[in-house]
């Protein structure tokens, strides 16, 4: 992606990224409400106002990089080939990111992923915005469904059911991570409990949404 990138745009989002960064590391360390944005800009090197032209408010220093992530259902849903149900989408995509360990999914081995994480959960205002966001991910889901299929209450049951299955499935990584299993551990059988979960959602949803 870097490479396909002016000059301009790399230099964009390095700073970007080191302002990223260096938030997450001082939330992790001195708690979010005790860091200024300020304090957060001295220490990028960058002032003020560059921290807010990047990220619009505080809570965007953790949220922005990754809030797309919590539209991956609809996402697959969207784009899904033709024969393909909505079951089959979100599943595959799932597995997808499971083989390529995305930090998403919680199957990244590098600390800072698991760090954001951390920040989020001790947090009460970053977990509500977490919420929030994965429940306008699940109305994202049930709005496309219901556009194809015309059947706004089926929509939502059916778009509630595969987002609650694929946070089940992610957060259950994180917990055994946090329990002490390696990632690696935890990512050998990941998608065969995918598989069963997926299985189970399967059996009430199955031909559902099947795209012509």
């Amino acid at each position: 992606m870097a490479e396909a990138m002016g000059l301009r745009e790399r230099k964009k989002l390095q700073t970007a990224m080191r302002i990223y960064r260096t938030a997450v590391a001082l939330f992790a360390e001195k708690g979010f409400d005790n860091v200024s944005v300020q304090e957060i800009a001295d220490a990028a090197d960058v002032s003020k106002m560059t921290v807010f032209n990047y990220f619009g408010t505080k809570e965007d220093l953790v949220f922005k990089p990754m809030e797309e992530h919590f539209s991956d259902a609809a996402r697959a849903v969207r784009e899904r080939a033709p024969g393909e149900s909505a079951v089959e989408a979100v599943r595959r995509q799932l597995l997808d990111m499971i083989e390529a360990r995305d930090p998403s999914v919680g199957l990244h081995s590098e600390p800072f992923a698991r760090r954001i994480r951390a920040v989020i959960m001790a947090t009460p205002v970053l977990r509500e915005r977490a919420y929030l966001l994965s429940e306008k991910g699940a109305r994202e889901l049930a709005d496309l469904l219901t556009e194809e299929t015309g059947d706004t209450t089926p929509a939502l049951i059916a778009a509630a059911t595969l987002t609650a299955a694929r946070q089940a499935l992610v957060e259950e990584h994180h917990l055994r991570i946090d329990a002490g299993e390696s990632v690696d551990e935890v990512a050998a059988d990941a998608a065969q409990l995918a598989e069963r979960a997926f299985a189970l959602v399967e059996g009430g949803l199955k031909d559902y949404a099947r795209k012509e």
